[in-house]
């Protein structure tokens, strides 16, 4: 005898048990990180009423945008097993180039932009070539170029200390152009919905006719529902203030993107299969070195995009805009968003969480008005925090047989 709903009933209680068995296997994915996010808001916000205010939430989306395309880079190396010290140097070297070309030499923007993105990718074969195909470690090879090219970014600017860009220029609108109609937040917010309810629902059909578990329809309009109340909270916070930005489409659009490649592309596939094993993914037929090389140039090239970002923020390059704590954050970022260390774990929304983790410590610090000092405490003791996680699950996953 059948019972009314046995089916759904069913299917939530297969995937309640493949998420015990995940939480036990350790592949509890971003969970801990979206926890630790609504902690750390629900806590600034108890300190400082203004913390969740339309206008700071509007500024923290456009200062997620810099390091979240650096993190975005950095995510590809970290999934094939390596590491990329100098994305600050390059994003600082991209930036210095552009601004030199368009601002000191009159060239157009449009070319200038290009060679200096174009300047990344080179610099990213570079570090692919000598780490894939001589074999130098990655962590000595960038520990170079974040030497070198930050060298290469003082002999540009020479003596000019500090560029200020146009105004009214591509690079300046980047991250000050808003649109101030109320319908682009909420026509975002609706296809972004839209979107994950279709790629979900064709995953189901796929997994289906293959005969693997697929996950309950309940739990697809759930999770359907949950994302259409943020979507819409968030298109309504922006809306409060001055509209959707720019730099907050720009990033969320190479976002997709990027995460269509990683998870529906040969290419993606390869990344994937690299970082679970060398050897197995030679085996396999896959060009190690080619992979290995183009995900330094991913990274790198997305060093430079997010150094134009950057620029845009402060409207100006100088000698100093390369800090320290740029490659410290953007690869913080990829960590606390569930990327693994270890390599062949992760994706690009990692990069969104962990720099909304980072940038809210440092949205918060700044309106408490307190020392930079315990900003770079509390986002160290995060950056423990998910490698311990990291680390943890790893063991896990080795010990279910699995990594």
């Amino acid at each position: 005898m059948s019972v009314p709903g046995g089916s759904t009933v069913r299917g939530a209680v297969r995937f309640a048990d493949t998420f015990g068995r995940r939480l036990g296997g350790g592949t509890i994915g971003s969970v801990p990180v979206v926890l630790g996010l609504l902690a750390i808001w629900a806590v600034f916000q108890i300190l400082n009423p203004h913390f969740l205010s339309p206008r700071n939430l509007s500024n923290l989306s456009v200062d997620i945008v810099g390091t979240g395309m650096l993190a975005l880079g950095v995510i590809f190396v970290l999934l094939v097993g390596e590491i990329d010290l100098s994305v600050g140097s390059v994003s600082g070297l991209a930036s210095a180039l552009y601004a030199v070309l368009n601002v000191n030499l009159g060239m157009a923007e449009p070319p200038a932009i290009v060679l200096g993105v174009l300047c990344g990718t080179a610099v990213g074969f570079v570090h692919g070539f000598f780490t894939a195909v001589v074999g130098v470690p990655a962590f000595v090879v960038t520990l170079a170029g974040l030497l070198g090219w930050y060298g290469l970014m003082l002999f540009i600017m020479g003596t000019y200390g500090t560029i200020n860009l146009n105004d009214q220029g591509l690079v300046a609108q980047l991250t000050n152009y808003y649109f101030s109609d109320v319908a682009a937040a909420y026509a975002l917010a609706a296809l972004g919905t839209a979107g994950y309810f279709l790629t979900a629902w064709r995953g189901v059909k796929r997994r289906r006719a293959a005969g693997v578990p697929t996950r309950p329809p309940a739990v697809i309009a759930l999770r359907t529902g949950a994302l259409a109340v943020i979507a819409f909270a968030a298109a309504y916070v922006l809306n409060r203030f001055q509209g959707l930005p720019l730099a907050l489409l720009i990033f969320l659009v190479v976002l997709v993107v990027l995460d269509y490649v990683l998870r529906r592309t040969t290419y993606g596939r390869m990344i994937f299969a690299l970082g679970g094993g060398v050897e197995a993914a030679r085996r396999a037929g896959i060009n190690v070195a080619w992979v290995r090389t183009s995900a330094f140039m991913m990274s790198s090239t997305m060093a430079a995009i997010g150094g134009l970002f950057l620029a845009s923020r402060i409207n100006s390059v100088s000698q100093t805009s390369v800090t320290t704590d740029l490659l410290m954050n953007a690869i913080a970022a990829a960590v606390i968003g569930g990327t693994s260390l270890f390599g062949g774990r992760g994706s690009t929304w990692s990069a969104l969480l962990g720099v909304l983790v980072i940038q809210s410590i440092a949205s918060g610090v700044a309106l408490m008005d307190i020392q930079t000092a315990v900003q770079f405490m509390i986002t160290g003791g995060v950056l423990l925090l998910a490698v311990v996680i990291d680390s943890l699950s790893h063991r896990a996953q080795r010990a279910h047989g699995r990594a």
